[in-house]
């Protein structure tokens, strides 16, 4: 309903911005104005996805934007192509272009990335300056002719202001689409945590890839209606300084919002002719009202009052099912066989030739001292790190070495000693984000919807579904996060120091939310050094130390061991030799 309201919404502004373009009386230098201004938009719409969803710095849009224009004005011409298909063209190339930088670019992620996309931005500039022959050097491009659509001539001002508006609310309609979707929702939690968003099934260099040619996309687009706005387009429209300009657009407006994108592009293109009145002063008093706005919104215009009146999200209605966790295939079988695994940091030794196997619809206890290798050896597990040496097989199939969203999808679940949640997320959106591992044609949108919310009533967080985890008390994110890890239906949960930070009411919800996941049937692999908690719930205990297994058995034979004992205490106490 609310989808369909907002689609609605959509439609009626859109109709009134092509109404207003064809029927208002405006003259030829606001027309150019509105013109400059959907263009660019277009072109920050796609900063919008790049950095704003998916949290990848991209410096060179004016590159890409000037490749749009470019495959516009030497395709009609130079090639003597149609408009549209020139179009098509510039914005092709501006996508090829962004998925070679991106592609090659994006392991290095920060400020290493935006350096790359400062080069690129410089090499374009250059190429198009001086590449004569086809872009005809400084003189630039002239002549550039305008589209005839039908018996629609939008070689007039006013209608090709209609179409660069109509344009600018398609695109600006499929990123703010984007947002919500399964793609936008990837994008986001790999902007806020990569790590977790890998651990979950998200496949985080692919999205990033995906992110960073939309952009470049949407920005030779946005550039290929500049072109054929001004009919005339030379290499110093598309400088570095160009790119600083969009990236403050974005910024301005509000960074993650397709309505942030439009307003920050309107105010730097209209405000300076807005205070044209105050003659020599103007540009002091504009460049204070954008270091004004960026100082106290630092989440741009339209995040900030986003902030203040913020949707719930569109949860599933009626009862909640409860949720199903998938059958262990032979309880009392080994899920999991490590052999040799090791993990060497230069000589440190971190995981040394350790042995371990887990039974299915178990509970088994990885426990030792601080620094014995247990965090390291989950790292191993979930892919994080890869093994030095040694075999992991899981349900018979060998695992080590894959990538933590094969792992995943394996059907290996985890949660962290440090809660890794997606801070800018509801409860609800966190979860989801987990139960896209089950949807590869098994479940559809609903469905997985559905099962997000059954596995957050499965920790008790249901009523807080809504709510932005950041909100939530310690206690309440651990639980989340456990529930995203459970909406994966993972067959092997690995838990990192679960009750760390918990007081004791929470431990003993916690223990018995586990004794419910092991009556279930699913296997899990506990870190804890809580030994009250660890005695409780395990079935079985492996202790490591100096990243070696020293001892694996019952909880009794080895809480009592004598080489456990003197890991933990140091030395052998008498009582326990006997």
């Amino acid at each position: 309903m609310k989808n369909a309201a907002g689609f609605l919404l959509w439609l009626l502004a859109l109709v009134i911005a092509v109404a207003f373009a064809l029927i208002l009386p405006i003259n030829g230098y606001l027309m150019n104005l509105l013109m400059q201004a959907s263009t660019y938009a277009i072109a920050v719409l796609g900063m919008t996805v790049v950095l704003g969803y998916a949290g990848q710095i991209n410096i060179a849009q004016a590159a890409f934007f000037g490749i749009g224009a470019y495959g516009v004005a030497i395709g009609t011409t130079t090639l003597g192509m149609a408009f549209f298909a020139a179009l098509a063209l510039g914005a092709v190339v501006a996508l090829g272009f962004g998925i070679v930088l991106g592609g090659s670019t994006l392991k290095l992620g920060g400020h290493y990335l935006a350096m790359v996309t400062i080069s690129f931005q410089e090499i374009v500039t250059l190429v198009l300056t001086n590449w004569i022959g086809v872009s005809h050097g400084p003189d630039g491009i002239s002549n550039i002719p305008r589209p005839h659509l039908g018996f629609l001539a939008l070689d007039q001002s006013r209608h090709y202001l209609a179409l660069c508006l109509f344009f600018l609310f398609v695109t600006a309609g499929l990123v703010a689409w984007l947002k919500s979707s399964r793609l936008g929702l990837s994008m986001q939690a790999v902007r806020d945590n990569e790590l977790a968003a890998g651990v979950a099934g998200i496949d985080t260099y692919r999205i990033k890839i995906i992110a960073f040619a939309a952009s470049a996309c949407l920005g030779g687009l946005g550039g290929g209606l500049f072109a054929g706005a001004f009919r005339y387009i030379s290499p110093d429209q598309f400088a570095f300084d160009d790119s600083v300009v969009l990236l403050t657009m974005a910024l301005l407006g509000g960074v993650d919002a397709a309505i942030g994108a439009v307003i920050g592009t309107a105010l730097l293109i209209l405000l300076p002719e807005w205070l044209r009145f105050l003659k020599q002063f103007y540009l002091a008093v504009y460049g204070l009202a954008v270091i004004l706005i960026m100082v106290f919104m630092p989440q741009g215009i339209f995040g900030y009052f986003a902030r203040l009146f913020r949707r719930a999200p569109d949860l599933p209605r009626g009862e909640v099912a409860p949720l199903t966790l998938g059958a262990s295939a032979g309880t009392g079988r080994p899920i999991l066989e490590i052999s040799g695994l090791s993990k060497h940091f230069g000589g440190l030794r971190a995981v040394d030739e350790v042995d371990l196997a887990i039974e299915s619809g178990s509970v088994h206890a990885l426990i030792g001292p601080n620094g014995s290798g247990k965090t390291t050896t989950l790292n191993l597990l979930s892919g994080i790190y890869r093994p030095t040496a040694g075999r992991i097989r899981l349900g018979g199939r060998d695992v080590a070495g894959l990538a933590p969203h094969l792992l995943a999808a394996a059907g290996i679940g985890r949660t962290f000693q440090n809660i890794r949640l997606f801070h800018s997320l509801t409860a609800f959106e966190n979860v989801l984000i987990g139960s896209f591992r089950v949807g590869s044609g098994e479940h559809d949108a609903q469905s997985r919807r559905e099962r997000a919310l059954a596995a957050l009533d499965f920790v008790g967080m249901a009523a807080r579904a809504p709510v932005l985890v950041s909100s939530l008390p310690y206690g309440h994110q651990r639980l989340v996060e456990i529930a995203r890890a459970l909406a994966a239906n993972p067959t092997l949960l690995l838990l990192d120091e679960p009750a760390a930070g918990l007081n004791l009411t929470e431990k003993q919800n916690l223990v018995a939310l586990l004794r419910r996941l092991r009556g279930h049937g699913l296997t899990i692999l506990l870190i804890e050094h809580d030994m009250d908690l660890v005695e409780q719930i395990s079935d079985r205990i492996t202790v490591l130390n100096f990243g070696r297994r020293i001892a694996d058995g019952t909880p009794a034979e080895v809480l009592r061991h004598p080489d456990v004992v003197a890991a933990y205490l140091g030395e052998v106490a008498e009582d326990v030799t006997a």
